[in-house]
């Protein structure tokens, strides 16, 4: 593969603090009541109209907290062509807004006309390997700019996979210069459903390329076999397991952005940002 293109760096860098998801039901809250906070994150899918009210509070939110822009239906590791119009739209809504970041997860999520409203796995074998980074360099290229690419939650695998999830990632963010948002909930998720080692998996990923850490909570499953299986609900508070790995993470790499994620379930703003205030606690112990 060829070396990547030189990027146009993001307008500005996320700050080293908490910041949380922006729901829809908080608004008006976080208008009247200004909260400290470093940085509100937005889905994109949920902007990719020319208007209404979504856009409305936002505009007036965004004159006041940094913007992380997280992509969830690009479908980076899809086996078809990236959708040329959700490019443009996500190339828009960059234009528009000026986030410090664009992220998206390593899975796919659409098949033909389809799209499946779910993150699903990919095997990690070099087909799939050579794919997901021709989709990473087209997405840059066409956004102009960096974007980072999120660990994913898994339940199954694929039993052709010639690589481990964590060589995997590797080797895509050294082919394609993409950073990495390091979300500690699917790691920990991921690493308990497949029975790995968390310690020797954190160690195997690109750490250095490192600009953004995802926080959420859990729910807890047994499989077929009676084994334990977490599921990536993001409707509940972070478990302690998450908050310890955080720790030694930051403790490792020092601050970083840190998203507060809860999607399902969304309780009032204060009890968000008490979960972001125990971030800003380890970030400045």
């Amino acid at each position: 593969m060829n070396q990547p293109l030189p990027l146009r760096a993001s307008p500005a860098g996320l700050p080293a603090r908490a910041g949380l998801g922006l729901k829809s039901q908080h608004y008006q809250d976080i208008l009247a009541s200004r909260p400290s906070i470093g940085f509100f994150e937005i889905h994109a899918e949920n902007y990719m109209v020319a208007g209404g009210p979504f856009h409305h509070y936002l505009g007036q939110i965004r004159q006041h907290y940094p913007l992380s822009l997280h992509g969830v239906g690009l479908s980076i590791g899809g086996e078809e062509p990236l959708d040329q119009q959700h490019l443009q739209r996500l190339a828009a809504l960059l234009e528009r807004y000026q986030p410090a970041v664009f992220s998206e997860h390593l899975a796919w999520s659409s098949h033909g006309p389809t799209y499946l409203n779910d993150l699903l796995p990919v095997a990690y074998d070099r087909p799939t390997l050579e794919r997901v980074c021709q989709h990473i360099d087209q997405t840059q290229s066409f956004l102009k700019r960096p974007m980072l690419l999120e660990n994913p939650a898994t339940y199954v695998e694929f039993s052709h996979s010639s690589l481990g999830e964590a060589q995997f990632i590797r080797e895509v963010v050294q082919r394609t210069g993409c950073g990495l948002l390091l979300d500690v909930n699917n790691l920990y998720i991921s690493c308990v459903n497949h029975q790995r080692d968390v310690q020797a998996y954190l160690q195997a990923l690109p750490l250095a390329a490192v600009q953004q850490i995802h926080l959420a909570g859990f729910a807890e499953d047994q499989d077929s076999l009676g084994a334990r299986l977490l599921i990536d609900s993001h409707g509940a508070p972070v478990d302690n397991a998450v908050w310890a790995l955080y720790a030694q993470i930051i403790d490792q790499l020092g601050p970083l952005p840190t998203l507060i994620e809860w999607d399902n379930d969304v309780p009032p703003l204060p009890q968000l940002l008490a979960e972001a205030e125990l971030a800003e606690r380890v970030l400045a112990p």
